[in-house]
Formats: C-alpha cells, structure tokens, sequence
C-alpha cells in the first residue's frame, strides 16, 4: 500500500506520518517513509540521527542529468525508467524504518516537468508491493503537489485537519484537486483535537466526518521541545493511530 499525506502548514502531517509508521511496524510491517518536503523533519521525528549521511535526491545532479533527459524543443523531460536502484542507494534504515528523502521538488505538471518529480513519480509507480510492506509519503504542505500529479502513484490521500477554517479550507481544495489527479481513496484525518466540540466542527465544516481524530498532546509538544523522537513517546494517543490503520 502506498499512502500519502499533505494538509495545510502546521496541522502536524509529518507528526502523523511518524506515528502510522510506527504503528504499520507495530502491526509486523515493512515500513519505507519517503519525505518530499522541502523541508524536510521526517528524520529527526523517526530518531534518524546519522542526518548527514542522507543524500537527497534532488542534490544528485549528475545522476537526475543522465536518468532525466530534455527532448530537443520539448518543454518536457524523457526519464530513463530504470530507478529501482534508487531505492538502495538513497535510502537509509534506522530501527527497522527505511528512510528516503527526495528535497526540492519545484515544477508544474503543466509546463516543465523537472527530474525530482519525474524521478519520484516513476518509484511510486514502479514499486511493486508484497502485502506485508508499505509505503508512506510525506508531501510537501499545501496543495502544490497535486498540480504537478506527484503522488500518482499514491492508492490512499490522508489530508490531516485540525478545528479552523482556514485549515478547512485548505483541506478541501486539497481533496478536490486529489479527485481529479485520480486519488482512489482520500480520507480527512483530524488533529490537535480538545473535545468533542472539535470533532463537530471538524465534520460539520467537511461534510464528513475524518476517519480518525489525534488529540491535542502534551507528550508530543514536549517530544518537539526536546528533540526526542515522535516514535519514541508512550501516549496513546486516544488509539488514533490505530483507527487509520483499521480505516486504510
């Protein structure tokens, strides 16, 4: 399964991403996180700490130059298909997690298709699953990746929200643009949850209700605070994790 995240700035898509992942491991899982954020903290909230030894993708420029060639008088890049080796190479393990991060991706689909989005659409189409692995994509905030069709390859869209309008908003023009790039599952999951007022809010504003609701935790702003790893705190987080697993 291939599933990917995105929601506006700061609703804790990353945070989120982390905790599935440790609960797919729980669950006996092969897990693969690949961070296509700009700016990327998938690492650190894994407990990644040799960082440095991460290579990202869009700093190959030699390599994305001879897999990602521009046709003469031809807005667009032809990509060698052979990327499997990719998956070795640019990945690192750490505590049964296989990391991989992809930096920059910076085109439109429309117009100039630049190699880190050739490239990262090519292993999502490409990767050929047993049932006992995943895949967890952690998109870049907002709805610009969509544009560009990036996660294709994706089987499941989570869009994290937490109780505002703007993050309403946000959320809805992602699931609308995810509809017509051909998502076939898209699912809201609610974060930063007080109370069942919360909840309302959330599922009156969408017109559905999200399939699971992360509470408002103390043990994960101290974890942020720190630098301890998200996947290394005990709460249970009202079992959230959990109820999208069951829903995916």
């Amino acid at each position: 399964m291939k599933i990917a995240i995105s929601g506006k700035g700061g609703v804790g898509k990353t945070t989120i991403m982390a905790l599935l992942a440790r609960e797919f491991k729980k669950n006996g899982k092969e897990v693969l996180v690949i961070d296509a954020d700009p700016s990327p903290h998938m690492a650190q909230t894994l407990g990644v700490s040799e960082k440095e030894n991460i290579t990202p993708i869009a700093d190959m420029k030699e390599l994305l130059a001879k897999r990602a060639e521009k046709t003469p008088g031809s807005p667009f890049y032809q990509l060698n298909p052979q990327v499997n080796d990719l998956l070795k190479d640019f990945m690192i393990e750490h505590d049964a997690y296989k990391l991989m991060v992809l930096g920059a991706i910076q085109t439109a689909e429309g117009g100039c298709a630049c190699p880190e989005n050739h490239v990262l659409r090519m292993i999502l189409k490409k990767l050929l699953l047993t049932a006992n692995q995943v895949v967890l994509l952690d998109m870049e905030a907002g709805v610009e990746h969509l544009g560009r069709g990036t996660i294709a390859g994706a089987d499941h869209l989570l869009i994290v929200v937490i109780p505002s309008k703007s993050s309403i908003r946000t959320a809805q023009k992602v699931y609308k643009l995810a509809k017509d790039v051909g998502i076939p599952k898209i699912s809201f999951v609610g974060n930063l949850i007080d109370d069942e007022e919360d909840k309302t809010f959330l599922s009156q504003g969408l017109g559905t209700t999200p399939i699971a609701f992360f509470p408002n935790s103390s043990a994960i702003r101290r974890s942020e605070r720190t630098g301890e790893p998200i996947v290394a705190i005990s709460d249970e987080l009202n079992n959230a994790p959990s109820e999208v697993i069951k829903a995916l």
